[in-house]
């Protein structure tokens, strides 16, 4: 049976003409429909949630919609959307939470680092038996999560400055006292009582304050990725999607023909490796999960599709995440395309860069000339829904209880 995928996706709200970080959350959202588009925690932020899919194709083609709906309803108010962990040009006082009570407290409880969580990731849910499998699929896919970082590293610069990380959004996310590599588990009531133990030691207000860069889901049967950031390109969602799936697959194989725990317990090395991912994204040195030594990034990436070929088969995802994987190492980070454009022709032009790639264009705008052919659209289009399942992500989809995020 083939598994099912969903995708939440978060977004800054920018002033088009400036590109400058705006508390425009609420007006955007007015002229969408709140079932697929919701709020987070601070008003320059907007998330969306994708329906079901089993197939990859099917979810590029939602992705893209959920975008272009999104920037319709920005641009007619002067307004432009980013994916991407950090908006180059955020202004230190750009904080302004959203006036619900959950994200009230949050802002008191938590201050600077509430005020700084100025980021948008990318979250992808895949479907599992039931929690006890997910728990214990945490710790089997747990060691690859870095690598799935590094593809998606997509935030160098805060607050008008080159941090010199590639995800710099990592590093404010892991300033959460629930944030970063999760530990092991034997069952998923070992799990909730950890969790639980958060709350009522006042440290988190409810579980879905869990930040971990995987957790299972608390309203649905699924494995939620929370490690990545916002991804310019649609194109590199589908692919971490792909490869996410094929690692929860993967994890389920080894469970089933595994009657004892196969952890150690020894995963002090992942907060390193998350570290390293941040620093250098997919243009400098990975750690490699296997060796627990650094290497090339291109070798570790391509060392996971290797690993998870099978799984990939079963889902008929191999040539697709193939051929993206390497279009991904090909063209770069986001980081790197961030940098670049900004090497080039100053902040301005990098936004403008995020903001065409953002619904689907390759290039920046004004005065770069852009290339206005979709990235990767051959690879993605056409119709290829025969083995589809979607339906609205309010109703049925993978994650949609926890779409509060933050």
């Amino acid at each position: 049976m083939t598994i099912r995928i969903g995708v939440e996706e978060e977004f800054h709200v920018l002033e088009a003409e400036s590109g400058l970080l705006v508390p425009r959350a609420g007006a955007v959202l007015r002229r969408l429909p709140r079932k697929t588009f919701t709020t987070e925690l601070h008003q320059c932020t907007v998330e969306s949630n994708s329906a079901v899919h089993t197939s990859l194709y099917d979810l590029h083609a939602d992705l893209t919609d959920m975008r272009r709906r999104l920037e319709r309803a920005a641009s007619s108010l002067g307004l432009a959307v980013v994916a991407a962990g950090t908006a180059p040009l955020a202004p230190g006082a750009s904080a302004s939470p959203t006036a619900e009570a959950r994200y009230r407290h949050m802002a008191e409880e938590y201050r600077k680092v509430a005020d700084e969580q100025l980021i948008c990731g990318a979250q992808v849910h895949v479907d599992v038996p039931d929690r006890d499998t997910a728990v214990r699929a945490m710790c089997e896919v747990s060691p690859w999560l870095p690598v799935l970082l590094a593809v998606s590293a997509s935030s160098p610069f805060w607050q008008g400055a080159d941090t010199g990380y590639a995800s710099w959004r990592t590093l404010l996310w892991q300033r959460w006292p629930t944030a970063g590599p999760v530990g092991c588990f034997s069952s998923a009531a070992e799990y909730d009582a950890a969790v639980d133990d958060f709350v009522q030691a006042g440290i988190i207000s409810d579980p879905g304050m869990i930040y971990y860069d995987v957790r299972p889901s608390a309203h649905l049967p699924t494995l939620e990725l929370r490690t990545c950031d916002a991804c310019p390109r649609a194109e590199t969602v589908v692919l971490i999607a792909g490869l996410f799936r094929a690692l929860v697959t993967e994890a389920r194989a080894r469970l089933r023909a595994r009657r004892a725990p196969g952890c150690g317990g020894r995963h002090e090395w992942l907060r390193g490796a998350s570290w390293r991912a941040a620093r250098s994204g997919l243009e400098g040195m990975l750690v490699d999960p296997e060796t627990h030594q650094e290497a090339p990034a291109h070798e570790v990436v391509r060392k996971l599709l290797v690993r998870l070929r099978p799984a990939l088969e079963a889902h008929g995802d191999w040539h697709l995440v193939r051929e993206l994987t390497e279009a991904a190492l090909a063209d770069g980070s986001a980081a790197q395309r961030m940098r670049r454009a900004a090497r080039q022709e100053g902040l301005p032009a990098c936004v403008d860069m995020l903001i065409a790639e953002t619904r689907g264009e390759r290039g920046q705008r004004g005065s770069v000339t852009a290339d206005r052919t979709p990235t990767r659209a051959v690879v993605l289009g056409g119709s290829h829904s025969a083995t589809s399942s979607a339906s609205s992500v309010s109703s049925a989809a993978p994650g949609a209880p926890d779409a509060v995020g933050r």
